[in-house]
C-alpha cells in the first residue's frame, strides 16, 4: 500500500482538523444508525490525537468500547475522471467506516493503514459526510491482548503492557486521488558489491489494458539521473554508489512510470507515475557482529513511545522533530518503535537523519502469568485455546504482514521485533512464535528478525537472528543494590554471549523523579539513575556479544493509574515534557565523548 502523494499523476487532501466526536459507551449508535445524518450530541476533537486527554472527564479518559468521528468533506469537481480513495493512517485500535450510506471499510490493529475506494460512492463536486467508529476494547484475541471487566461502576479495560491505552484517530486521514490505471504497490530490495550499488525493483500495477509498459529512473540527490529500466521488475547498477550509513541519511529517488500502449519510445502518454525514496545499503547478522554495509554497527539509543502531554499518541512534527533533535544531542543513533509501528512520517524521517531502526509489531503483554501485576486476573499459562490463542496468532500474523508490507521499504529500518517480552519460557510458545517468523522472513528475506524476550530460560530466541534482552538488575531486581546487580548483569549477559548470536540490551532503566537528589545510591534520585546506567554501561563493554544498549526509555510517558505508578513511568532520561535529567548528560558523556 503506497503513501499518497502529490505528483504529476496524483493529488492528496488531507483531512485534519476538529472532527465531530462523541462517545458511546452503551454501544447504541450502531444499532441506531448514526452515521446515516450528522453525528448526534457531537463535541469536537481534534484529528489526529488520542482523545483521552484533551477534555478533563475520568469518562473520557477512561472510556472503553465506541468513540465516533465523523466529518464532511467536498470532493474536488477536478477528479471526476480519478479514482478516489479514503486513507487512515492508524486507528486504534479497530475501526468501521461509512461514507454517506456506505459502509466502505473495516479494520483490525491500531497502528498501521488502511484505505477504502469511494470512486463509485462519491461524486466529484459533492459533498460527503464520512463517519468512523473507533473501537479501544482488548480482549485475548486482539493485538495488544486485554480483558474487559463489567464492575458496578461500569465496564472497566484491563490491559498487560506498561502504557496507556490511548485510542482515537492517532494518525493523518487523507483524501487521495490516483488514475484508475495506476502503480499499486514498488518493492526494493539493494545491495553493495565494491563501489556499485544495486537496487532491485518490483513495480505492481492494477487496471492497465492493452500493452502498458513501466520505466523505472533512478536520480541522485541533487536530481540527475544515474539509472533507468523498462519493465516491471529489474536491478538497476548504480556506479560510484553514495550508500545510505548511520549518521549519513543519503537516499536516492526511484520514479516509476505506468506508460500507455509502445512506452514513451512509441508516443504513449504517462497513465501513473510515483515517486520512492530509496537508501541503499546492506544488513546482515555475522557471528556477534550486526553489520550495516559490511561494517559492525553498534546500536546507541532508546525504547521511545509515541506519548506527550494532551495529543497523547496522536502524531506531532513538532515533537517528533524535536525528538530526533535530543537524539542527536545526546549521541544516540538507534531507536526502538517500542511497541507498535510508529507513524510512517517518523520512518521517513529517520531515513532521511540516518538514524537506525528497531520496527516492532503491536504484539506486547502476550504474558498472561505476570497478568496479575498489572491489576488482571492471574493464569498458569498463556498459550493455549483459553488464553493466547490460535484466533489470536492469526491477529498477529495479520500485523506482522502489514508491519512488513508498509515498512519494507525504508533504509533506516535493519531488524523486525515480532514481540515484545512474551511468555517465551514453553514449547507451545515456540509454536506460536514459529508461523510469525517465517512470515517475516517471507516477506522480507533481507533483514534480521527477532523479539524481545525477558526470560532467561527462552524456548524462542533459537529462531531469532539477534538476541534482544529487556533486564533490569538494580531496579526490579537487587533494588538499590548496584554491586550485586553489576554481578548479576554481567553473569546472564555471558550466557547469552555463548548462543554465539549478536545481543542487544532493550531496555534497562531506573525510575527517576526529576529534581529528587541523593548523595548516597537512593532509587528514584537522579544520582541514582546516573550510577545504574553508568553500571550497565562498564557491564556491556565487557562483553564482546553486546553490540547495542537501548535505554528504557527516552521519556517519562503515560501509564494507566498504579501504586507502582506515579503520574506514569518516570524512566525517562527526558521528563514526559523533554527536559533533561542529569542522566542525559551522563549518556551524552558516553555517546557523544568529543561534544
Amino acid at each position: 500500500m503506497l503513501r499518497p502523494q502529490d505528483g504529476s499523476t496524483r493529488e492528496r487532501r488531507s483531512l485534519g482538523g476538529l472532527w465531530a466526536f462523541r462517545l458511546d459507551p452503551a454501544g447504541t449508535g450502531r444499532n441506531a444508525g448514526w452515521w446515516r445524518a450528522r453525528l448526534p450530541g457531537a463535541r469536537e476533537m481534534p484529528v489526529p490525537a488520542s482523545y483521552n486527554d484533551i477534555v478533563p472527564d475520568l469518562a473520557v479518559r477512561d472510556h472503553v468500547g465506541d468513540a465516533w468521528y465523523q466529518t464532511v468533506v467536498r470532493i474536488p469537481a477536478g477528479w471526476s475522471a480519478r479514482r478516489v480513495v479514503l486513507r487512515f493512517d492508524a486507528a486504534t485500535h479497530r475501526a468501521v467506516v461509512w461514507v454517506n450510506d456506505t459502509l466502505v471499510a473495516r479494520h483490525e490493529g491500531g497502528y498501521t493503514p488502511f484505505e477504502a475506494d469511494l470512486t463509485d460512492v462519491v461524486a466529484p463536486g459533492d459533498e460527503a459526510r464520512v463517519t468512523v467508529v473507533v473501537n479501544n476494547e482488548l480482549t485475548l484475541t486482539s493485538i495488544p491482548p486485554g480483558i474487559v471487566e463489567d464492575t458496578p461502576q461500569g465496564r472497566r479495560q484491563k490491559y498487560f503492557h506498561d502504557f496507556f491505552n490511548y485510542a482515537g484517530l492517532h494518525r493523518s486521514v487523507w483524501l487521495y486521488t490516483t488514475p484508475h490505471t495506476r502503480i499499486s504497490d514498488i518493492t526494493v530490495e539493494t545491495g553493495l558489491d565494491g563501489a556499485a550499488g544495486t537496487v532491485h525493483y518490483a513495480v505492481e500495477t492494477e487496471g492497465a489494458q492493452g500493452a502498458a509498459a513501466t520505466r523505472v529512473v533512478l536520480r541522485d540527490a541533487q536530481g540527475q539521473e544515474v539509472a533507468s529500466a523498462d519493465g516491471a521488475e529489474g536491478v538497476l547498477s548504480v556506479p560510484a554508489v553514495h550508500p545510505w550509513a548511520p549518521g549519513d541519511g543519503y537516499l536516492y529517488e526511484l520514479e516509476a512510470r505506468l506508460l500507455g500502449a509502445g512506452g514513451e519510445a512509441a508516443g504513449g502518454e504517462v497513465a501513473d507515475s510515483y515517486v520512492l525514496p530509496v537508501g541503499v545499503r546492506t544488513v546482515e547478522v555475522h557471528g556477534t557482529q550486526f553489520l550495516i554495509n559490511g561494517e559492525p554497527f553498534y546500536f546507541r539509543g532508546f525504547g521511545k513511545h509515541e506519548d506527550a502531554p494532551v495529543r497523547g499518541k496522536g502524531h506531532d512534527d513538532a515533537l517528533m522533530v524535536h525528538d530526533f533533535e535530543l537524539m542527536e544531542w545526546i549521541g544516540a543513533n538507534s531507536f526502538r518503535t517500542s511497541h507498535y509501528p510508529y507513524a510512517e512520517e517518523v520512518l521517513e524521517y529517520a531515513d532521511r537523519r540516518g538514524i537506525v531502526v528497531i520496527d516492532e509489531t503491536a504484539a506486547v503483554g502476550l504474558n498472561l502469568k505476570t497478568s496479575l501485576a498489572f491489576g488482571s486476573r492471574p493464569t498458569v499459562s498463556t498459550f493455549n485455546e483459553e488464553g493466547i490463542s490460535s484466533v489470536t496468532q492469526r491477529t498477529h500474523l495479520q500485523a506482522v504482514r502489514e508491519l512488513v508490507i508498509r515498512d519494507r521499504n525504508h533504509p533506516s529500518v535493519v531488524l523486525w521485533s515480532i514481540a515484545n517480552e512474551p511468555d517465551s519460557s514453553t514449547s507451545a510458545a515456540r509454536e506460536y512464535f514459529a508461523p510469525l517468523f517465517a512470515e517475516a522472513r517471507k516477506l522480507d528475506p533481507t533483514r534480521p528478525v527477532g523479539f524481545v524476550n525477558s526470560f532467561d530460560q527462552c524456548q524462542v530466541t533459537e529462531l531469532a537472528d539477534v538476541v534482544m534482552i529487556n533486564r533490569y538488575y538494580g531496579w526490579y531486581v537487587n533494588n538499590g543494590e548496584l554491586e550485586a546487580a553489576e554481578v548479576a548483569l554481567e553473569a546472564e549477559l555471558n550466557r547469552w554471549a555463548a548462543h554465539g548470536k549478536p545481543v542487544i540490551v532493550t531496555e534497562y532503566g531506573a525510575d527517576t523523579m526529576a529534581g529528587l537528589h541523593a548523595v548516597v545510591d537512593t532509587p528514584w534520585s537522579e544520582e541514582y539513575q546516573v550510577r545504574f546506567l553508568e553500571m550497565h554501561h562498564r557491564v556491556f563493554d565487557r562483553v564482546d556479544a553486546v553490540i547495542g544498549e537501548h535505554i528504557w526509555n527516552f521519556a517519562d510517558f503515560g501509564t494507566s493509574p498504579h501504586i507502582i505508578r506515579v503520574d506514569g513511568n518516570k524512566k525517562g532520561v527526558f521528563t514526559r515534557d523533554r527536559h533533561p535529567k542529569s542522566a542525559a548528560f551522563s549518556v551524552r558523556r558516553r555517546w557523544r565523548p568529543e561534544a
